[in-house]
């Protein structure tokens, strides 16, 4: 597939890395030379230098026969004008466009075929939100992802010892919870990854993937872990897009303060928001903090832009009794460093967005692409077309289907109906399938897998 990247910031180059692998004709645009020279160095690609809205340099970057247009700059404007650009002058068939700023997402009706041609609008802080909500919806979690409209999730937690399950094989995991239907889709010991089957035993510390209806994600993970308290109390640092949006999802819920150390962005925030708690001031002041009760605090959630802030000031809440904290890190090389350390989550905006990205990216009918284990690995929901004869998949067994190593199914959605998948479950005709791929490199044999044949009509 030809794609244009506009923007090599952090998305861009996220997705141009990920891309590029791939055997996708990548080109990257961008006004920074020395950026795209590094990227160049690195990755298997072209670039352009130039003003990602200017139709020469489109032109220069290929947008005659481009498949797809993706605008990634740090530009909402510059992003949809692009976009007219591509569809006006060159018909690009597909175009995606990163758009931030809410005033002009309220507003639908300006994105469409007869107003701003974008076809896939993506809001990377909204994306970011959802991200943190769940994960604070579900206390002890590592990640939550949906698919099928939430139908089934997709949840990482780390294995405790003196949970139920640990040092038990996975066989056994039905004679525990009778009522439940669960499939551990990939664990991860020690970094590595390790297919799971029947007779593997789970170790403290291994980090598990499992998928369950939403219905059963509760009870599935007191198997694996501790049960923590519902969280109660929550701080939030930084009162930009992120934590704003955030405030405003959980107030409802729970006890909520925001700290921002504008003061004019603070005076708006106290007027914008009903029930959060609105203080001005350092979120890495202890002496704020002890005021304000961090150690009877459920989560502590940094989302300034600044990573370095984030960092210490999530270090310095977990230090005086934060009981969980969860913190926004731009930069991938800082994402390892502190999860081993007293962060508990490190969430990073590129993964979340990126997988959005992916979805429309992927050959064959694919309806959500989750990034896991910082692009290493990828969660797939594929729809299942055509019949016995015209698909690799649809008639027949998953025992029978020839998945490509490292790659599980873990569960079909049919209508309304969630099914874990098990060996002998089969797979029909607009099923959507969802399976983790522990090596990425394996995404073109995926996509192959759900393509249908010729003789499909």
């Amino acid at each position: 597939m030809k794609i244009i990247i506009l923007g090599a910031g952090q998305v861009g180059s996220s997705l141009a890395n990920n891309l590029a692998s791939e055997a996708n004709d990548i080109t990257l645009v961008d006004t920074e030379p020395q950026r795209l020279q590094a990227l160049q160095d690195r990755l298997d690609l072209r670039t352009v230098v130039g003003q990602a809205s200017h139709p020469e340099v489109l032109l220069r970057a290929g947008a005659e026969d481009a498949d797809m247009l993706i605008a990634v700059t740090n530009s909402d404007e510059t992003n949809m004008v692009a976009c007219q650009v591509a569809y006006s002058l060159f018909r690009t068939p597909t175009k995606i466009a990163r758009v931030r700023a809410l005033e002009y997402l309220v507003h639908p009706q300006l994105f469409g075929p007869d107003a701003i041609p974008v076809d896939v609008l993506i809001s990377p802080e909204q994306l970011v939100t959802d991200y943190i909500h769940r994960l604070i919806e579900y206390p002890g979690a590592l990640q939550v992802l949906n698919f099928a409209e939430g139908k089934v999730q997709l949840v990482a937690v780390k294995a405790y010892y003196g949970g139920p399950l640990v040092g038990q094989e996975l066989q056994k995991l039905r004679q525990h919870m009778p009522g439940v239907d669960t499939r551990v889709a990939a664990i991860y010991r020690r970094n590595r990854p390790i297919i799971p089957e029947g007779t593997t035993v789970i170790e403290a510390d291994d980090e598990v993937f499992f998928i369950a209806a939403k219905k059963d994600i509760r009870a599935v993970m007191s198997e694996l872990r501790r049960q923590e308290k519902p969280a109660r109390r929550v701080i939030i640092a930084g009162g930009g897009n992120i934590g704003k949006r955030l405030a405003a999802a959980l107030e409802n819920d729970y006890q909520v303060k925001l700290i921002d150390h504008n003061t004019a962005r603070t005076k708006a925030l106290s007027e914008e928001l009903t029930r959060t708690i609105v203080l001005q001031g350092d979120a890495a002041d202890g002496d704020l903090l002890l005021e304000e009760n961090i150690e009877e605090t459920d989560i502590f959630c940094a989302l300034t832009n600044d990573d370095e802030a984030n960092i210490l000031s999530s270090m310095l809440a977990k230090r005086l009794g934060a009981r969980k904290v969860m913190t926004l890190i731009n930069r991938a090389a800082y994402v390892d460093l502190v999860e081993s350390g007293e962060i508990d989550v490190a969430i990073s905006p590129q993964q979340a967005t990126i997988g959005s990205l992916l979805t429309h990216v992927r050959r064959g009918d694919v309806a959500a692409v989750h990034s896991l284990r910082r692009g290493a690995a990828e969660a797939i929901e594929a729809v299942a077309h055509g019949d016995k004869k015209s698909s690799k998949v649809v008639g027949r067994a998953i025992e029978d289907i020839k998945l490509p190593h490292g790659t599980t199914i873990g569960a079909i959605v049919r209508g309304s109906e969630v099914l874990i998948a098990h060996h002998n479950t089969t797979i029909e005709a607009e099923d959507h399938v969802i399976l983790f791929v522990v090596d990425k490199k394996r995404i073109p044999e995926v996509e192959r897998l759900f393509q249908v044949g010729v003789t499909f009509l």
